[in-house]
């Protein structure tokens, strides 16, 4: 047998088998791809489950913590009456942080941006009741109820509840669940 027609009788058999193996190798490749692309998906799915009731919960929960710190509801659950301006101020500065520190977890589940608005929104209030607080003819010697009427008589002249925005961004990004 002549040595150039055996290779070229070889090339005929192996060059085929070459091509073959080389597009079943493609096929393989992107079957693997799409499998893995398909198995992120389902991972995704579920992990949706399982946070989605999380997440709701966490926006429920700084809805709750926002509307609980606003200084109309703060006044009415906290009582001034018989306590001392200092004593009233120190009361809602020490509710208004265990409320936050109460709800600190929530940061998980929301947006860092909803986050950021919601601590501005508890500064604020602060902000609000120490300048209500400061703003007193004599703090020392001034009654809670003052203090109180003082808080609201700042509330009317700013117009807008300190913590209004962030209760719009909570709310709106709660919506964007669904």
């Amino acid at each position: 047998m002549d040595t150039p027609a055996y290779i070229f009788d070889l090339l005929k058999i192996i060059l085929p088998a070459l091509i073959v193996a080389g597009i079943i190798y493609l096929l393989f490749q992107q079957f693997l791809e799409k499998e893995q692309q398909r198995r992120l998906i389902e991972m995704r799915l579920e992990s949706g489950k399982a946070t989605l009731p999380l997440r709701l919960q966490a926006y429920e929960r700084i809805v709750l913590f926002l509307e609980r710190i606003s200084p109309n509801n703060i006044l009415v659950r906290l009582s001034s009456a018989g306590q001392s301006a200092p004593d009233f101020h120190r009361l809602l500065q020490q509710e208004i942080r265990a409320e936050y520190e109460h709800n600190l977890s929530q940061q998980l589940y929301i947006s860092a941006d909803a986050w950021t608005v919601v601590k501005e929104a508890k500064e604020n209030v602060l902000t609000m009741v120490n300048r209500a607080f400061h703003g007193l003819q004599n703090p020392a010697q001034s009654r809670g109820t003052e203090l109180a009427k003082r808080i609201l008589e700042g509330l009317m002249l700013d117009g807008a509840e300190p913590t209004a925005q962030a209760l719009a961004v909570v709310k709106n990004e709660a919506a964007g669940l669904f």
